[in-house]
């Protein structure tokens, strides 16, 4: 299995956004939140990530967030394509208004969120 996160899989063209957020599918486990969209017409997935700035006024605690989202996601990119497909455009968020203690509680969310 490939463990990159190449520029190809981000998310971050505004139309493609904007249409998740239109047509997309909301999961929620724990402090994890999860937009999806599948479709044939999308060639590869792309994987976005979001942390709201209500809830972490100072960017320093939004991007740690942000990096272990990423790399959770990273590591298990096999279960989440499996889950989400290989041709689709999803976007994580985290919601909880307290900060994450460590990489381990985030990924136990995700593996959670996986499985539902």
């Amino acid at each position: 299995m490939n463990y990159k996160y190449p520029r190809e899989e981000k998310l971050k063209q505004k139309n493609d956004i904007s249409l998740l957020f239109e047509k997309g599918k909301w999961k929620t486990c724990g402090n994890l939140r999860v937009i999806s969209l599948s479709s044939e017409e999308f060639t590869q997935h792309k994987v976005g990530v979001s942390v709201s700035k209500r809830y972490f006024k100072k960017a320093v605690h939004r991007n740690r967030i942000k990096r272990l989202l990423r790399e959770v996601y990273r590591l298990n990119k096999a279960q989440f394509l499996e889950k989400f497909g290989e041709n689709s455009l999803t976007m994580l968020f985290y919601v909880s208004p307290t900060l994450p203690k460590n990489y381990q509680e985030i990924e136990e969310e995700f593996l959670k969120l996986l499985k539902k």
